[in-house]
């Protein structure tokens, strides 16, 4: 039984959630409008502000696909109610990020400067040279674009530097040690 699959969803006020022919679901709200097909065999019924995914079986792959959908359509409704934010922070000396428009300009250590453009719909900020803030309303957008941005320079487990997600452990090493008397 998919704990996942059976919890219902509440929709906030100001937040309006339509199921069209062949499972397509529009969710408005005040951040924008986001819109995702899924499986015909699920029974999505919404109800008086309350979104229910319903199951027709307890196949394996009906039931994986209970609890996936309904994170999905939970995603979508917290994305267009309150956002979804990403935060990086860069550690190492000269490393630096700088945000023109809606480019990011990277300094890693690299011969050359890395840039990397937002797609429409997300946000890149920098309120410090290192730190960086990606903000949208899609969940699997705003984490893929932090993965490529925290993908230029992934910290290094001796000293910390690159970029990391801000409360994210690097496991250090220790490093060589001066050979020993003998």
């Amino acid at each position: 039984m998919s704990r996942i699959g059976n919890k219902t969803i509440t929709v906030p006020a100001g937040v309006e959630v339509e199921v069209a022919d062949g499972n397509e679901v529009t969710v408005k709200g005040p951040k924008g409008t986001l819109t995702r097909q899924f499986d015909v065999r699920l029974e999505i019924v919404v109800d008086d502000g309350v979104v229910t995914v319903k199951r027709p079986n307890d196949e394996k792959a009906i039931k994986q696909l209970h609890g996936t959908t309904r994170s999905l359509i939970n995603n979508m409704v917290i994305g267009v109610s309150e956002g979804f934010v990403k935060e990086l922070v860069i550690e190492g000396v000269g490393y630096r990020a700088a945000v023109e428009g809606q480019t990011l300009r990277l300094n890693m250590g690299y011969s050359h400067p890395v840039i990397i453009t937002a797609e429409e719909g997300l946000t890149i900020e920098c309120p410090k040279q290192t730190q960086i803030i990606v903000r949208g309303i899609d969940k699997q957008r705003v984490g893929e674009l932090a993965a490529n941005i925290r993908a230029v320079r992934k910290p290094e487990p001796y000293k910390g530097k690159g970029i990391a997600y801000k409360g994210e452990k690097i496991r250090r090493k220790e490093g060589k040690t001066a050979a020993s008397g003998k």
